[in-house]
């Protein structure tokens, strides 16, 4: 194994570990903002996710991502990524949160052709090496399944 590959592996591991995001809150929020929840489940390996999105008041912008869910380590720290991703930015514009999701759906179909670039994904840029085993590319995806789904909804 590379430094770089054990480097992600590690990162994968502490997301797992340690979750950003973790923890749905309550459903609705006093400020008006709208919130949407998505449950996903990857039927292979039973991996669940069930993932808030809170929009701002006039629904442009995407102010908070939280998640639940159980499954392996790869799924919980795809959730875990996303909803630091989104922390960082900060307040996030729903156009670059779906290019974001398309980016990311680009590169883990890719079979490894293409890389997560860490500028743009942050900590998920550590799951580029999973596009190489087809049967983990849906625990990756799911939190990021999830997002698009409340995103559209809320």
């Amino acid at each position: 194994m590379s430094g770089l590959e054990s480097l992600y592996q590690e990162l994968i591991l502490d997301h797992s570990k340690r979750p950003h995001g973790k923890g749905l809150g309550t459903e609705g929020d006093a400020d008006g903002a709208r919130v949407a929840t998505s449950f996903q489940r990857n039927p292979i390996c039973g991996d669940e996710i069930t993932l808030r999105v809170r929009l701002s008041d006039d629904g442009t912008t995407i102010d908070e991502v939280t998640w639940d869910g159980a499954g392996c380590s790869i799924s919980q720290a795809s959730a875990s990524m996303l909803a630091a991703l989104v922390e960082e930015e900060g307040r996030m514009p729903r156009a670059e949160a779906s290019a974001l999701i398309e980016g990311f759906r680009e590169a883990l179909r890719s079979r490894g052709e293409i890389a997560l670039d860490e500028e743009v994904f942050g900590d998920a840029a550590a799951l580029s090496g999973v596009s190489k085993f087809t049967a983990r590319v849906k625990c990756a995806m799911l939190a990021w399944v999830a997002f698009e789904d409340a995103t559209a909804r809320a």
